[in-house]
């Protein structure tokens, strides 16, 4: 089975010790009360720029609407990992199952710091409503169409909005295909799509800017530490590997699927 080495199980302590210092301070600044009114003035500012022109266009709501459907962020998924498994555009054809498997592992490690940084947050005061609940004006798409929101998951609102969980995780999948990629135009058009992914929910007012530019931006930088910079991604990649090396053998026998990058590798 070709198994090229993209991870290497060992430390790079000085950005090990970056992405934290970055990420705590980042917790930090926002943590001081007078950052704290910062970042909340700018974020009531950015909040209407976005969410005012709902009002005003019929094109703008509809767009902005059926992004804020929940069916839509799998539609996200679906392109982000299309963009991770495409073979030969930043990863190379028989680097894709190794690059999958990593960054699911890096994933994994999000969840588990978003889960703990949560019980940290349960137990203090600096969790917050969205903006669409609080700020006078707001314009709520819930309100609009009533219907959406128990049918598809329409996302305008949350009682505990810090940090922004789709944030973090389109962070983190910029993250670590800007790690690989090679070029200009390649980091350009990831960090193009995850930003824009990132807008439904501030258009919408289900988070504040902070909760993804501050609480989303944090645990990503953490997880990319702890997931990229130790040897967690190589140990964590290397067992997936050889867990599934049974399967993806049979699939390599399938006639077009064994086409595919992802299952290729397998069958050179």
């Amino acid at each position: 089975m070709a198994n090229p080495t993209l991870f290497h199980a060992k430390w790079n302590l000085s950005r090990l010790l970056l992405c934290n210092f970055i990420a705590l301070g980042l917790l930090g600044i926002w943590m001081w009360p007078t950052g704290h009114a910062l970042f909340n003035q700018f974020d009531t500012w950015f909040f209407h720029l976005l969410n005012r022109p709902l009002e005003q266009s019929v094109l703008w709501l509809d767009i902005w609407t059926v992004a804020s459907l929940r069916p839509f962020d799998a539609v996200v998924g679906l392109i982000l990992l299309a963009l991770l498994i495409k073979g030969d555009w930043v990863f190379k054809a028989v680097q894709v199952r190794a690059a999958i498997f990593g960054f699911v592992s890096i994933l994994i490690l999000l969840l588990i710091i978003r889960t703990l940084f949560s019980k940290w947050l349960d137990h203090s005061n600096l969790q917050h409503d969205s903006p669409s609940m609080v700020l006078d004006g707001a314009v709520r798409l819930s309100d609009i169409f009533p219907t959406l929101e128990k049918s598809w998951e329409l996302k305008d609102r949350s009682s505990q909005s810090f940090p922004g969980d789709h944030a973090s995780v389109l962070l983190i999948w910029a993250m670590f295909m800007s790690a690989f990629s090679s070029t200009l135009l390649q980091r350009v058009l990831i960090w193009g799509l995850a930003l824009l992914c990132m807008l439904p929910r501030l258009v919408a007012g289900a988070h504040w800017g902070q909760d993804d530019y501050i609480g989303g931006m944090m645990i990503a930088l953490l997880a990319l530490g702890w997931g990229y910079y130790t040897p967690y991604a190589a140990v964590a990649c290397n067992l997936w590997l050889k867990a599934t090396a049974p399967v993806f053998g049979l699939l390599g026998r399938v006639p077009v699927i064994n086409r595919m990058s992802l299952i290729e590798p397998d069958t050179r």
